[in-house]
């Protein structure tokens, strides 16, 4: 028997096993209703963010501060964005089954588990090797699924590479041309652009036509995002 649909207004809960403990099927709930507050509605991206435990990729210190809306301390000088900004990024990324997806900004590997819980294909670049070896074990943990981790300069030029989506973990002066020109056609970059000393969410889409349309959102609170590979750590 099919279940019935939900009623209008009402919250799916996520489902447990009967074995899991009540307070953290709480506060996985708690934290799936906060991003709702904030207005995210997507019903892709609030199901991934629910399924991809962030408690797996925080600071242990910071662990009880894993399923709540705030960034945390990362290694290297980092952070790890907060849940509602990376809500918001995804949604604005507007990402499709089996895509391939660039992240520029591995940091903590949390975001690269949410796009292949999305069903992204992702390549994911970071320029700190202290994080991107700590990502990858992270990833293993939750069996993330299509990611590829790489030390380098995700800001850098790609020869004869194309993405259909580009997000970038961080904030920028402006959007390198190198960057832009990873998106095969239809594609779309996400990040944030700085403006007057405030980032603000950035979309870029690739027409069909080759011409690029750029669309501000609203403000975020994002770290810059360092071009070039780091030289220690």
């Amino acid at each position: 028997m099919s279940e019935a649909p939900p009623k209008p207004g009402q919250i799916d809960l996520p489902f447990f096993p009967a074995d899991c403990r009540e307070d953290e099927a709480i506060g996985v709930a708690s934290f799936i209703l906060s991003l709702r507050a904030r207005g995210i509605r997507d019903t892709a991206v609030l199901r991934a963010m629910e399924l991809v435990p962030r408690e797996v990729f925080a600071p242990r210190r910071f662990s009880d501060l894993s399923r709540t809306d705030v960034a945390l301390p990362l290694p290297c000088g980092q952070t790890m964005t907060s849940p509602g900004t990376v809500a918001t990024m995804l949604v604005a990324l507007g990402l499709g089954q089996g895509q391939r997806v660039l992240e520029v900004g591995t940091g903590s590997g949390y975001v690269t588990a949410v796009l292949a819980k999305l069903g992204a294909e992702v390549h994911s670049v970071e320029r700190f090797s202290t994080l991107a070896e700590s990502a990858a074990q992270h990833l293993k943990i939750v069996d993330a699924g299509k990611v590829r981790i790489e030390i380098g300069d995700g800001l850098a030029t790609r020869p004869r590479e194309r993405f259909d989506r580009i997000l970038l973990n961080g904030a920028v002066a402006e959007i390198p041309h190198a960057v832009t020109t990873l998106l095969g056609m239809g594609g779309r970059l996400v990040g944030a652009l700085t403006l007057e000393g405030l980032p603000r969410l950035v979309r870029i889409d690739k027409l069909e036509g080759g011409e690029f349309r750029q669309e501000l959102g609203a403000p975020l609170r994002l770290s810059p995002l360092v071009p070039g590979a780091a030289t220690t750590l």
